[in-house]
């Protein structure tokens, strides 16, 4: 299975693609496909990287993927030991050619110009999270009348952009394992020093040439993203971890010292760490 891009697997003459993800981690490789995926988080939580943007997910969230958005789902496991996750996939033309340029649809454009960033809805989500969950055991028919309401909800709900910036070239095969290689690296070896040597090699290129490449694809350096990568992970452990002090967290997250993550941390989210975890009930 080529990773990026990659396709999602179908029966014939079905245009509506419904896919269950109940492991203990999602599919943990960053990766896009054609279709455009609406899914639920039933259960499970972790790191969201969609385009050159690092959020999390959590329970109970409704996310819209576009077509070839880059994107991985990283679960952490140290928190929910299993991870469930319920989607539908299709494209512009899944029902034919012209099927969504019918004037019946015209309400729908904003959902599709939307798509291509990705977002989350940010309202309204419980009652898209019934529909999903009564799809588990309906007939494609009813799977296509639930996609529909979803997309009722959706274009009528207040949502959150998940990506800022979308590189407008589709990944070439050797671009996206490229590209999958530097993300596992980084994703998986955060918590360490990383150097831009060690970085550009993984992704056999020269330092010059690797930085280059990475900001062209995501408008952004290298570090700027590693930095978000860590703060992201620090906000879980300021969350759900209180008996860590805020110097230990910094250290687990890949900083080097202190003040240079208070610094960086106020940067990226405009308030100290101390306050971020007070701010959250701690």
């Amino acid at each position: 299975m080529k990773v990026l891009p990659f396709k999602i697997p179908k029966t014939q003459n079905i245009g509506l693609i419904y896919q269950e993800d109940k492991e203990d981690y999602f599919y943990d490789k960053f990766h896009q496909h054609e279709e455009i995926q609406v899914c639920v988080i039933v259960k499970g939580e972790g790191t969201l990287i969609v385009g050159d943007t690092i959020t999390k997910y959590a329970s109970g969230d409704v996310l819209v993927i576009g077509s070839y958005l880059p994107h991985v789902f990283k679960s952490d496991a140290s928190i929910i030991k299993e991870s469930f996750m319920i989607s539908l996939f299709f494209t512009k033309h899944s029902f034919g050619k012209d099927f969504f340029l019918l004037d019946d649809f015209k309400e729908l454009l904003p959902f599709f110009e939307k798509s291509v960033s990705g977002f989350k809805l940010v309202e309204n989500r419980r009652e898209v999270m019934k529909i999903f969950l009564g799809l588990q055991k309906s007939t494609n028919l009813n799977r296509f009348i639930g996609l529909l309401q979803v997309l009722k909800i959706v274009i009528n709900s207040k949502t959150e952009a998940l990506a800022s910036f979308v590189y407008p070239k589709r990944y070439t095969d050797n671009e996206g394992d490229r590209m999958r290689t530097i993300m596992d690296f980084t994703m998986n070896n955060f918590d360490k020093n990383i150097n831009l040597h060690e970085i550009a090699e993984k992704a056999n290129m020269t330092p010059n040439a690797f930085c280059r490449y990475f900001k062209q694809r995501t408008n952004k350096t290298y570090f700027t993203f590693l930095n978000e990568l860590r703060i992201e992970n620090a906000c879980k452990l300021l969350v759900s971890n209180n008996s860590l002090t805020i110097s230990e967290i910094a250290y687990k997250c890949g900083f080097n010292n202190l003040s240079n993550f208070n610094r960086s941390f106020k940067k990226n989210k405009l308030i100290k760490p101390s306050e971020y975890r007070i701010n959250s009930g701690f």
